[in-house]
């Protein structure tokens, strides 16, 4: 039995998000068969989009910041003239400056008041518990800020991707989302742009082909607005183009470079600077539509043929003839089969779900997948998912932020109906949601997550939730759910020793058994 029940468990923490509170089956179901109940969730492949209402399409978003950016000039622009018109009400002494600023004030709040219901910032609280139960203090609180487009529009996916996570069987499916979406990375901190359209990204570029083909996927990531507005694309100009001659601004080669680098061959894959350049002229006119809507509807991808560097260009040894958009497409057609971009993401898939240190053999074993399906990622996954390192590695990879929080969130049995929470704590342990601090994305290794510091912080989120729920849970009622037999002595010994409930709770979540994956 205990036997099964470890195996139940590599299944629901390597593979997934861990056992659910209040969801028997979920050990059970593991250990009559591991390998079928990881595998399952890959047979249902339409599972892995994301709709919820609300969720709207790239341009959608697009059009809403462009709307919501000329609403607030405008405010500003009346505000300004108010501002700068003779008053006879007004004190004589009253600083024209001042008066300005609380016009301006009150003129951008009124228009995010109109585009956005009244919510704290994701800022704005401190980092509480996951599901706050206790019953609010009897002191008024401050008047909410009312969130704007672009707030409300992060929040609604951030909750989407958070309720799917939490709800989900297994989460194997939704474990290669957020392993995909970190390796084809954007920042939502980048700009108003990036944080409306870091949901859709995922949701548009990443999720329809998880289980489907990676040139797919990396041709769907590379002209998403949201990837070409996070590493300049829309910047870049072909020195011979019309709009390069024009405007005598050049080329930008931050997404040829995070192409070859990050997103296919890897460091050391038989690439060169030369390489680099052609890529980023072979990519000129990779863009997204303005405002203005002069190229295609505001916020989809378009290609601007203006802005395009003409003639042919050769890339790793091979000559792409001038073909507008085609020439580009082609170009990742065959990055994405190189047998260094099979390595790469070999080495990386088996990085995060096995070991920090990759078995060599299993690198081998789905590099040779990889080559053979032609970048089949459902076959990679199966492969992975078949293989004994899998299953015999010891579970020694620390959780990442994320997967800890929603770990403890389907422990706790709780559902967010609001991300504020989670967002917040995601901050305060150093992964903000979409918003790595480069285009190399979060790091994947024990050592960047198991740091004392960070140690500490999740101590301190354990404990708030220790305290508000720790009342109404039986915390070893829970381990059973969270490793059954598989739970080792001493954290039995160690909740069991524990001087009240809520830090019963509290050690439960910082247990081995919940950190380690």
């Amino acid at each position: 039995m205990a036997r099964d029940s470890q195996a139940a468990l590599v299944a629901l923490n390597r593979f997934g998000f861990g056992a659910r509170g209040g969801a028997s089956g979920d050990l059970i179901n593991a250990a009559s068969d591991p390998r079928g109940f990881v595998k399952a969730e890959l047979a249902r492949s339409h599972g892995v989009l994301l709709e919820a209402p609300g969720l709207q399409s790239t341009p959608q978003l697009g059009q809403a910041v462009f709307a919501y950016q000329d609403q607030v000039k405008q405010a500003r622009e009346a505000a300004k003239a108010a501002a700068e018109a003779p008053s006879t009400q007004a004190p004589a002494d009253q600083k024209p400056a001042l008066r300005r600023n609380l016009s301006l004030n009150a003129a951008a709040a009124e228009v995010a008041g109109q585009m956005a219901d009244a919510r704290p910032a994701d800022h704005a609280a401190k980092p509480e518990a996951m599901q706050p139960n206790a019953a609010a203090p009897p002191a008024a609180k401050p008047a909410l800020q009312p969130l704007n487009v672009i707030q409300k529009t992060f929040r609604a996916e951030a909750l989407a991707r958070l309720q799917r996570a939490t709800l989900a069987e297994c989460g194997f499916t939704e474990r290669l989302v957020v392993f995909w979406s970190n390796h084809f990375c954007i920042s939502a901190s980048k700009g108003e742009l990036a944080r409306i359209w870091a949901g859709a990204f995922e949701r548009e570029a990443i999720r329809p082909h998880v289980l489907g083909r990676f040139a797919d996927m990396l041709r769907a990531a590379e002209q998403h607005p949201a990837m070409l507005f996070f590493l300049d694309n829309q910047q870049s100009l072909g020195p011979d183009s019309r709009a390069g001659q024009n405007r005598k601004r050049g080329l930008n080669e931050n997404l040829a470079r995070e192409i070859m680098e990050l997103h296919t061959l890897g460091v050391g894959g038989g690439y060169t600077q030369d390489d680099v350049t052609s890529l980023a002229r072979i990519i000129t006119g990779w863009t997204f539509a303005g405002r203005q809507g002069q190229l295609g509807a505001p916020g989809s991808f378009v290609f601007n043929v203006n802005a395009h560097q003409p003639g042919s260009q050769i890339l790793l040894g091979k000559t792409y003839a001038q073909a507008g958009l085609a020439q580009g497409e082609a170009a990742l057609a065959d990055i994405a089969r190189h047998a260094s971009t099979a390595n790469f993401i070999a080495t990386k898939l088996v990085r995060h779900f096995v070991a920090d240190d990759p078995p060599p053999a299993l690198v081998a074993r789905l590099r040779d997948i990889f080559v053979k399906t032609d970048g089949d990622l459902k076959a990679l996954a199966m492969a992975l998912v078949d293989s004994d390192e899998a299953w015999k590695a010891p579970l020694t990879k620390m959780r990442s932020p994320y997967d800890f929080l929603v770990a403890s969130g389907r422990l706790l049995a709780r559902v967010p109906e609001d991300p504020g929470t989670y967002l917040n704590n995601l901050n305060l342990l150093g992964q903000p949601l979409w918003s790595p601090a480069g285009p190399n994305g979060f790091p994947d290794t024990s050592a960047a997550w198991g740091a004392p510091e960070g140690m500490k912080l999740r101590l301190d989120i354990a404990a708030q939730m220790g305290a508000r729920l720790g009342n109404n849970i039986d915390p070893l009622d829970l381990l059973e759910f969270a490793a059954a037999d598989a739970a080792s002595i001493e954290t039995r010994r160690t909740i069991e020793r524990a001087e009240s409930r809520q830090q019963a709770l509290a050690l439960l979540l910082m247990s081995p058994e919940m950190q380690r994956r």
